[in-house]
């Protein structure tokens, strides 16, 4: 220990003429407990807990507070004997160092040089000034304690500054100092500070970057002069990105990660499908042409910077699988995908540490500050039905959206990855012009997911050489940046100078590695080694065996009466002392009774009895939404929870143990839940996979996955999909945001069997379409119009004999009307309208109307209603009822079926709401009665006569 602190310590413990001094060393441990040595951090630590020891002289230290604290310093030097001056002055300017020190952990970020337009973003750092923090140039060859600084002891305040300045203010700019786990700080603390601003790559490491940056560069100059003007949203300026990926994707395999998931939008897409992942320059250069494998009708594809890609690259731990997920144009919304299909990957490998797949998302800074999306997801990161042990963050921070580059105008934060600090997440900024930092970023950031499971983001920031596509002109916006981007030299023109300068390569290696790569384009062969004939493995997936069907398939969905009991045995036995709450277990018994026989069965016990059954038969569940596993009505509780230590039980999970079973109530989240969802179901075609919207309507918040993806994905890139949507529907009278899953706009989407639309009425049906969804090798995402006041309605109950001897149909007769010749009129309908219809009709004993429910909306059932309506050689009028408006629900859209199932003799009459801005009213009252006139008009009973005559005589 040093002799002056030594001599402090002897003479006065927390108190004297030195109490200054303790101040200062407070304010310090304050802002981070390992800036001041270990003793003194101690002694704070037990001030703060409230055990100080009384002094002798009543003056007792026990913390009430920080300003608590203070005072009672004041007060302890007051009646405390003054130590010397230059003890006091050499105790404050102790206290300076360690401050000081810590403001470059804290603010050093903000003084580093990151722009490689040399644009200051903001005024120098007060804070890192000697001056501030009471330090003067004379104390420059001044030795001062260290602290936490990593290094010797004792360095003379020069060298301090030297060594902070290098690791804190240079090409790189660290914010860490917001995470709250110590032991996160002190490990990235460790790996800054002891490089000591080396960035630590070898020479051969150094000639590796180069060729990569070559690469990069080359790429995007043959496409500029050979496609003269066509769109390709360079990388240009942000050419490091390549040796960042092609490192990360290397040292993540010597790691032990044998799969990396990519995600990213347009900007340098098709730099890294052939600079990473090894696509064909020759297969890219077809598509610039416009040369296109033909393809069937419904196929539309997608333009080249949008596609996908995977491939094997060797790595220094063996093999790792690449994938790069298709993305539209759609900013950030791929990110969720991305990161739903990794888990899909860590979850078939068991891979529970998340070491073995690592999702890499690459962003644009304006989308990444700009994107509700990306905070959603950073709010899943760590939830445990979301986390992927960490996602990899690299923004391309061209420090320009589209056209918008004022601060004022682009964000309210300073730093476009202000929500990233959300989740404590450490960020690194670094300077795209110095590719040595960015490696060095690299390493830490992979490594820091792997030491921790969380997720880390650089910011990469770079500038855009072109517009934001070649045919656009920037120096209408922004002429002043753009003349400074057309008098700079390429990152890889400057790092090449970089290295013959230090003589690790000469002028006739640049000049090869540039010919070399350009010879290997002209002759269109693949620039990187990969294995691009990947055939699916143990880990990777055949799709092959889900290719070529149709949803005609037929399909067997029964099962044995005596299976479903057994499989109802095991999930209403419980451990011994497990209490369930009084509604649940009266719920339990009565799936007990109903598996029995002594109750129809309800849609919980058929929906729990479809899992059972399918999870025997060795398919994985995974049920996700926002209250799912006890149901938003109350009806599933596939989740149990005990009412004496809080427990809880997923009996599911028992049946099978040797497939995966989650049913997960998610966070507040539609958006990036569901594009997760849809990311996970791309990637595992064994498991039912579903979400379920609190109610319908919430599916509004993620419109944009089911318009990108769900209903587009196979049409645009091939890519099959089984995910199903459970959406609440049905007019009960609860207002305009919980009666309509806006079934109108997924009938819109809905074309070349691409989507399935199903609107189930009893548990039967339930039971059997959920079967089939998984039996067919037919993967296509199905659209659930589920009950809500069904969910309890005796009418709605099924026999459990149905499950043996059943099956789902896509239309179902009505089995009520006595007599089928004298049927005047056949109601078609879907839904719980239904029920409504066939209650009054009871009620009016009307003899003469059928009432025929049509389960599958999408695909048409043409055959199947033809038939039907053929068994009713009387009826002069087939009416379409439906509760929604009639802009709204299915009318439009499956008006043309069903005159196509109509014969010439017959009328086609819509029965429902009339058209509405809003799916509905807000008061009951004005709902039942809507609802009553709609359900005579359809039957011709009560106010629906009237109706009918003014519509007749209006088309008259």
């Amino acid at each position: 220990m040093d002799r002056k602190l030594e001599a402090f310590k002897k003479t006065s413990h927390l108190y004297g003429s030195n109490a200054p001094f303790i101040d200062a060393y407070y304010e310090a441990w304050l802002d981070d407990p390992t800036s001041i040595p270990t003793q003194w951090a101690r002694e704070f630590e037990t001030l703060r807990n409230g055990s100080g020891q009384d002094n002798g002289t009543g003056n007792g230290l026990v913390e009430t507070g920080h300003l608590d604290i203070q005072e009672k310093f004041r007060e302890l030097g007051r009646h405390a004997p003054m130590a010397a001056a230059e003890d006091l002055t050499f105790g404050f300017k102790e206290a300076a160092v360690l401050r000081l020190i810590n403001a470059y952990r804290i603010r050093g970020h903000e003084n580093a040089k990151l722009d490689p337009l040399g644009n200051p973003h903001h005024a120098p750092v007060e804070d890192l000034t000697l001056a501030y923090q009471g330090l003067s140039e004379a104390d420059l060859d001044q030795e001062f304690n260290t602290g936490s600084l990593v290094g010797p002891d004792r360095m003379t305040l020069r060298q301090i500054v030297d060594l902070c300045s290098k690791v804190y203010c240079n090409s790189i700019g660290v914010e860490y100092m917001h995470i709250v786990d110590t032991l996160k700080r002190d490990w990235l603390q460790q790996r800054l500070e002891g490089a000591g601003g080396d960035h630590g790559l070898t020479r051969e490491e150094k000639i590796g970057v180069l060729k990569t940056l070559t690469a990069a560069e080359g790429i995007e100059k043959y496409l500029h002069t050979r496609f003269v003007g066509q769109k390709r949203f360079s990388l240009e300026g942000g050419e490091s990105l390549i040796p960042l990926l092609r490192g990360a994707i290397h040292h993540a395999g010597s790691q032990g990660i044998k799969e990396v998931v990519f995600g990213m939008a347009h900007r340098g897409r098709l730099n890294v499908l052939v600079n990473i992942l090894g696509k064909s320059p020759a297969v890219l250069f077809e598509e610039f042409e416009g040369k296109h494998a033909a393809g069937d009708s419904g196929r539309s594809g997608d333009v080249k910077y949008h596609l996908g890609y995977s491939s094997d690259t060797e790595t220094p731990g063996g093999k790792v699988h690449v994938a790069l997920a298709f993305n539209p144009s759609h900013l950030e919304i791929v990110d969720p995908v991305v990161v739903g299909s990794a888990r899909a990957r860590q979850d078939r490998r068991k891979d529970e540490q998340h070491d073995q797949v690592m999702p890499v998302l690459i962003h644009g800074d304006a989308a990444f500050s700009g994107q509700g999306v990306v905070m959603e997801l950073f709010q899943m990161s760590e939830v445990r039905g979301f986390a992927v042990g960490g996602t990899l963050h690299i923004i391309v921070n061209n420090q320009v959206g589209f056209t918008t580059s004022k601060l004022e105008d682009t964000r309210s934060t300073l730093y476009c990855t202000a929500v990233a600090k959300m989740v404590h997440a450490p960020i690194f900024h670094v300077n795209a012009d110095d590719p040595e930092a960015v490696m060095q970023v690299m390493k830490i950031a992979c490594d820091f997911r792997k030491a921790f499971k969380r997720d880390v983001v650089i910011d990469l920031v770079c500038y855009r050489r072109h517009g934001h596509n070649e045919a656009d002109e920037p120096s209408a916006t922004q002429p002043l940046m753009y003349k400074t981007i057309r008098a700079m030299d390429s990152t890889r023109q400057k790092y090449a100078e970089q290295l013959e300068a230090e003589g690790v390569v000469d002028k006739e290696d640049t000049r090869k590695f540039i010919d070399e790569y350009r010879d290997k384009l002209d002759s269109g062969e693949q620039v990187v080694e990969i294995d691009n004939l990947s055939r699916p493995g143990e880990y990777i997936l055949d799709w092959t065996p889900y290719l070529g069907h149709e949803w005609t398939d037929p399909v067997d969905t029964r099962v044995p009466v005596k299976t479903i009991r057994e499989l109802s045995d095991q999930l209403t036995t419980l451990p011994d002392g497990f209490k369930l709450q009084a509604r649940v277990n009266k719920i339990v018994q009565d799936r007990s009774k109903m598996a029995a026989g002594e109750l129809l069965m309800d849609w919980g016990f058929a929906e729990t009895a479809a899992y059972a059954s399918l999870i025997k038969d060795g398919y994985g569940l995974r049920l996700v939404g926002q209250d799912s596993g006890r149901g938003t009505f109350f009806h599933r509780h596939a989740v149990l929870h005990n009412q004496t230590d809080g427990t809880m039980l997923l009996g599911l999970r028992h049946i099978n143990e040797n497939v995966r079973v989650d049913v997960i109530d998610s966070l507040l989240s539609e958006e990036a839940v569901l594009g997760f969802e849809y990311g996970y179901a791309c990637s595992e075609p064994t498991s039912l996979v579903i979400w379920e919207a609190q109610f319908g309507d919430f599916v509004n918040g993620a419109q944009v996955v089911i318009d990108q993806f769900i209903t587009s994905g196979e049409a645009k890139w091939g890519r099959l999909c089984g995910l199903v949507m459970f959406l609440p529907h049905g007019y009960e009278g609860q207002g305009p945001e919980h009666s309509s899953a806006r079934l109108e706009r997924f009938m819109q989407l809905c074309s070349h069997n691409n989507i399935q639309v199903c609107s189930p009425t009893t548990p039967a049906q339930m039971f059997h379409m959920l079967r089939r969804q998984m039996l067919r090798q037919y993967r296509k995402p199905l659209i659930v119009m589920t009950p809500k006041s069904l969910l309890r309605s005796k009418a709605s109950a099924s026999e459990l004999s149905l499950v043996e001897n059943g099956q789902f149909q896509l239309v179902i007769d009505d089995r009520f009307v006595p007599d089928k010749e004298a049927v005047q009129r056949v109601v078609l309908c879907s839904g719980k309208v239904f029920y409504d219809l066939n209650e009054q009709r009871d009620k009016e004993e009307v003899a003469d109307v059928a009432i025929v429910r049509l389960e599958q909306l999408y695909p048409f059932p043409h055959d199947e209603v033809m038939d039907i309506l053929g068994r009713y050689p009387n009826a002069v009028e087939i009416t379409w009822c439906q509760e929604e408006p009639q802009n709204q629900g299915a009318w439009y859209c499956i008006k043309h079926n069903v005159e196509a199932c109509v014969s010439d003799s017959q009328t086609l009459f819509y029965a429902g709401r009339p058209s509405a801005a809003s799916p509905a009213v807000g008061q009951y009252s004005v709902h039942i009665e809507e609802q009553q006139k709609l359900v005579g008009l359809a039957l011709n009973t009560g106010q629906g006569q009237k109706q009918r005559k003014i519509t007749a005589a209006a088309r008259s």
